[in-house]
């Protein structure tokens, strides 16, 4: 049996950081949504019970990727034997830009592998295993665009408008250590309600991670002023992704069409609903 599903790009259309806890990792508060565009997941069951993934991915070890890793986590949560399995990536999303493509590969095998092997297994229990991965992966498997606290996995339904985006990849790649250990980067960003972030443009609030960004990746900073010509335009997560909005294709298109030599990226429609999960549905 071979299952093909998506693996869909996200945006964090706002990003306020709230303060550091203890353990190091920092509180916020963002509003996710998902792209119409992304990585490819092809699942083929096989004899045995090996997981393999063609092709790796350049500079990740092979027990760092996340595919695999998810992959193996799930096999282990099964309690019992299982196919193997040959999973093939069609990689897309860049790496290192912000769009979650590691964190969505995680869920869309999780999910897929939870189908193919008929486990059974709740949102909720692999939204938990999501969550050894990557703080990311949980809205990835939850699969509605979402209002998210704490370190990103505490998440809200929501329905921001389903516009059209302009995403664009300076030719950098961001360290998102070194971004929130810059002794700059604001921290405390006062909470909002998750009402307002519902209401009006949430356009209208902030990536406390920009300036930073901007500071030390001047390649972000131009991209950033050059978009921002044709309306607001945003950071995502950490970069080095940034996006502008616009009401209909053919305004992004254009838009997209006159971007500067050397950059690269996508246009690609918001949507509420992930279309992993929309295939998943079709399944059923």
């Amino acid at each position: 049996m071979t299952l093909i599903l998506p693996a869909p790009a996200k945006l964090n259309l706002f990003l306020h950081i709230n303060g550091r806890r203890r353990d190091g990792y920092h509180e916020l508060q963002t509003l996710f949504q998902f792209l119409d565009f992304g990585d490819e997941l092809t699942f083929t069951l096989r004899q045995g019970g090996e997981i393999t993934l063609e092709p790796g991915l350049p500079d990740v070890p092979e027990d760092d990727n996340l595919i695999l890793r998810a992959s193996r986590l799930l096999k282990a949560k099964a309690g019992r034997t299982v196919p193997g399995v040959s999973i093939t990536l069609t990689k897309r999303l860049p790496m290192g830009g912000g769009l979650g493509g590691g964190s969505s590969d995680a869920a869309t095998a999780l999910l897929g592998l939870n189908h193919l092997w008929a486990l059974n297994f709740s949102l909720e229990e692999l939204a938990e295993l999501g969550l050894t991965l990557g703080a990311d992966v949980p809205v990835f498997i939850r699969g509605f665009a979402a209002f998210g606290e704490g370190i990103g996995e505490k998440l809200t339904a929501t329905q921001p408008p389903e516009d059209w985006f302009v995403v664009l990849k300076p030719p950098c790649n961001v360290n998102t250590g070194l971004i929130f250990s810059q002794q700059g980067l604001t921290r405390d960003t006062p909470r909002i309600k998750i009402a307002p972030a519902f209401e009006g443009d949430a356009l209208r609030y902030r990536n406390d991670c920009e300036d930073i960004v901007c500071r030390l990746y001047p390649e972000v900073k131009q991209s950033l002023e050059w978009l921002s010509k044709f309306g607001p335009a945003r950071l995502t997560g950490t970069g080095a992704c940034i996006f502008g909005r616009f009401p209909t294709e053919s305004k992004a298109q254009n838009v997209w069409a006159s971007k500067p030599s050397g950059i690269t990226g996508f246009v690609a429609k918001g949507v509420n609903l992930s279309p992993l999960h929309r295939k998943l549905t079709e399944l059923r």
